[in-house]
């Protein structure tokens, strides 16, 4: 996964604004609903924050408070930094986050937990609870022309293809996931939960 994300850093935010090769998808209301999980995260109370996984910091630009930002990605990490410069970014892993027990008052993850198999979602899990009381996942919403979970295909702008598992979520079922807690957000796209 690595190798991928570093290969797809500058085309990421793409994704969300519909440019490249998703310019012209058919995604109803689609910048609806990524304006309304940027209020949602605005939104949040401003803590100390870990963003694991922050990937190129689309989101975390949107947090407030003390942030520091985690991903394995130097090429996402370059990105994120110059987006939030107020914020203080760290190569690592997320399954063996390099802070102490209660390093912060909160874990923030987008689109990330969604990515991750049986077994490493519970090893996240115990890291992002080791390290915060409180957890707020972002992910990709159940819809009905796709699969709860599978293996996808991915295409980057130079042409390479990459295998990614990805899953999809209702509020209620990440909610449960997290051993509890409150949909902050559930449209069409994007499910927010926090939990703790």
């Amino acid at each position: 996964m690595k190798a991928y994300y570093d290969a797809r850093a500058r085309e990421y935010d793409e994704w969300y604004e519909g440019l490249g090769r998703f310019d012209g998808l058919d995604r109803p209301r689609w910048n609806d609903d990524v304006r309304e999980l940027e209020r949602v995260v605005a939104s949040l109370p401003p803590l100390r924050t870990l963003d694991v996984a922050c990937g190129t910091g689309f989101l975390t630009r949107h947090l407030r408070g003390e942030i520091v930002g985690l991903d394995q990605s130097a090429s996402m990490l370059a990105i994120a930094q110059e987006r939030v410069p107020r914020g203080e970014f760290v190569l690592g892993d997320a399954l063996d986050l390099p802070f102490e027990d209660r390093s912060f008052d909160r874990v923030f993850s987008g689109h990330f937990y969604g990515h991750l198999e049986s077994g490493v979602r519970e090893a996240f899990l115990l890291e992002a609870r080791r390290v915060a009381p409180e957890l707020v996942v972002v992910d990709s919403a159940a819809r009905d022309d796709r699969q709860d979970e599978e293996r996808q295909e991915r295409v980057l702008n130079d042409g390479s293809r990459w295998e990614v598992y990805k899953r999809y979520f209702t509020g209620a079922g990440l909610a449960a996931e997290l051993g509890g807690g409150e949909v902050l957000h559930e449209g069409r796209w994007f499910v927010v939960v926090r939990s703790g």
